[in-house]
């Protein structure tokens, strides 16, 4: 296990502001690519839609008759032009709809992104930032430049908290960009990544106040509550601005 691990600190707006520690327990541990392997394989096998479907003699239409005597032609018996050996006949083996998905423990789940993240944080390519809240509207533009000014090129996964939600818009415009809150972070998308920026407040990975928990949306609320009332205030800052002029 590392130990003294920090990962560069920005502002929203591209802003060195030195450093920040991480949490040895997520972004220090020996990453376990068996784990790793096994967690997004099954990712991959639940994306698939299971849909494939061949039929079989039984339900290729026609072919209820024999086409030939059994005997006296001197050609091969046959019982049913639908038999897998004929042109237009049924598929023997062949593929029908099935779901792919494989269980897979929470705890497994848990250790391959962490696995993950230390793999990343070991390569140097966690970045953090402090908060997004600073956002007013989604732009494009305001992610394009943030990813300049933090020198960040290739693949990145942004993980940004439930209240961020404007920059989670503002991110997913990039196609080179994969942008979610910390409830869908996952194994495969760290893997993806060339960088993972992230948010201050989603290094814990909701450690400290878990999503479902009353602490979890109790902070939520409090985010919420937060946002609006400096809306409000800036709104009645403007007001008041109008009013002088």
């Amino acid at each position: 296990m590392a130990d003294n691990l920090t990962a560069p600190l920005y502002s929203a707006d591209g802003a060195e502001r030195g450093s920040v520690d991480l949490n040895p327990d997520i972004f220090g541990i020996e990453p376990n690519t068996a784990v790793m392997h096994q967690v997004v394989t099954a990712q991959l096998a639940a994306k698939r839609a299971g849909t494939h479907s061949t039929k079989t003699r039984a339900e290729v239409r026609g072919g209820g008759a024999k086409p030939w005597r059994q005997k006296g032609l001197g050609r091969a018996r046959h019982g049913s032009i639908r038999s897998p050996q004929w042109v237009g006949g049924g598929v023997a083996h062949g593929p029908k709809p099935r779901d792919y998905s494989q269980r897979t423990p929470k705890k497994m789940k848990r250790l391959a992104l962490r696995s993950a993240l230390s793999a990343r944080a070991a390569e140097g390519q966690i970045k953090v930032v402090e908060t997004f809240d600073v956002w007013d509207v989604p732009k494009t533009k305001n992610a394009v430049s943030l990813l300049a000014a933090m020198g960040i090129t290739g693949k990145v996964l942004l993980l940004a908290e439930d209240h961020e939600r404007i920059a989670i818009t503002s991110f997913r415009n990039l196609d080179h960009v994969i942008a979610s809150n910390l409830g869908q972070a996952n194994t495969y998308d760290v893997l993806w990544a060339d960088t993972i920026v992230m948010s201050k407040g989603t290094l814990d990975l909701g450690q400290s106040a878990p999503r479902g928990t009353d602490e979890h949306a109790a902070g939520v609320k409090a985010s919420v509550a937060g946002e609006i009332e400096a809306r409000a205030s800036q709104l009645e800052t403007g007001d008041s601005e109008g009013d002088a002029r």
